[in-house]
């Protein structure tokens, strides 16, 4: 599979585009402009970009405060400093006031390598859904993140945008449709489902050409949109194909698994097997390295399904 540019790329182009379309776009950056890539939006304009230092807290705050006045701030940092520093005032000043704040996390999950586990987001996305009101975007791709970032900003009320540091393999082609709460069919099949956020997208796809070799016809679901979740795809894949496997880049608590089990149990349950990182912290190391470790390669992923479709004939 061709690598296109990293999602943090795609985003910070995507934001400087925007930025030339609607002058209410404001940026506030954690002091990582060069690593976030909304260097691009202030290069351009200047006047309209903020960085307010390693203070995520305040960077949540300031980005509160423009949008209670009218503007539509973009805040941007790592995925586990915005996330983890900012959450208090996340949850009193975006959330609990449903204002139009856009959230950006970079760097997230182990693919960050060799930075290691201080900044290594695994628990954003539960952190995120968990606040009311709160619109969650895990774009697989380059074309996606920019059709994602324009869709966010399109949309009114607070949104978290999850972006990564490495490249990432090219899934779609530009001008590739993105709805929010509406998951893309990536592939059908009648044996098994798998449901992939993110970088594990490409894995699920990979997984999914495995599987067919010995004659398993499987189903891929990209679910960028963990909140509001998919849940009609969710339990169309449930009672057609009968077997789920989810796969993402987080904690295996709070994140795109826990979410489907809840859809599942609530409407259609089936047996589901759950590719994430499990109940422990990684380390520095090469991501690729890093995601045969713990767990979210292809193999594990063709494993969990096999134990799907299994639990399933029991």
């Amino acid at each position: 599979m061709k690598l296109g540019k990293a999602t943090r790329d795609a985003f910070g182009e995507a934001l400087k585009e925007l930025g030339a379309e609607n002058p209410d776009i404001v940026v506030v950056d954690g002091d990582v402009a060069n690593s976030t890539r909304t260097e691009y939006f202030a290069a351009d304009f200047p006047e309209r970009f903020f960085s307010v230092g390693i203070a995520e807290s305040n960077l949540v705050g300031v980005a509160s405060g423009l949008a209670a006045a009218g503007k539509i701030p973009v805040a941007a940092s790592f995925a586990c400093f915005i996330m983890g520093n900012g959450f208090e005032q996340l949850r009193m000043s975006v959330a609990f006031p449903n204002l139009n704040v856009k959230l950006v996390g970079s760097h997230s999950g182990i693919s960050i390598g060799e930075d290691g586990p201080s900044q290594m987001a695994i628990e954003d996305l539960a952190l995120a859904c968990s606040l009311p009101n709160m619109t969650v975007l895990v774009p697989a791709d380059e074309p996606a993140t920019k059709a994602a970032t324009r869709a966010m900003l399109q949309y009114r009320g607070p949104v978290y945008l999850r972006t990564g540091r490495p490249k990432a393999p090219l899934i779609y082609e530009a001008g590739a449709p993105f709805q929010i709460g509406k998951a893309n069919l990536l592939r059908e099949g009648k044996d098994v489902t798998i449901i992939a956020c993110g970088l594990m997208v490409a894995q699920a796809l990979a997984a999914a050409d495995s599987l067919a070799k010995e004659g398993i016809a499987t189903r891929v679901l990209d679910m960028h949109t963990l909140k509001p979740i998919d849940r009609q795809a969710v339990i169309k894949a449930a009672r057609e194909t009968g077997a789920i496997v989810t796969c993402e880049e987080h904690t295996i608590y709070g994140g795109l698994g826990s979410i489907v089990s809840r859809v599942l149990a609530e409407n259609q349950p089936a047996p589901l097997r759950a590719v994430a990182i499990q109940d422990t912290y990684a380390e520095s190391g090469k991501p690729e390295e890093l995601f045969a470790k713990y767990g979210l390669t292809a193999p594990h992923i063709v494993a969990a399904a096999k134990e799907a479709i299994a639990a399933k004939k029991a």
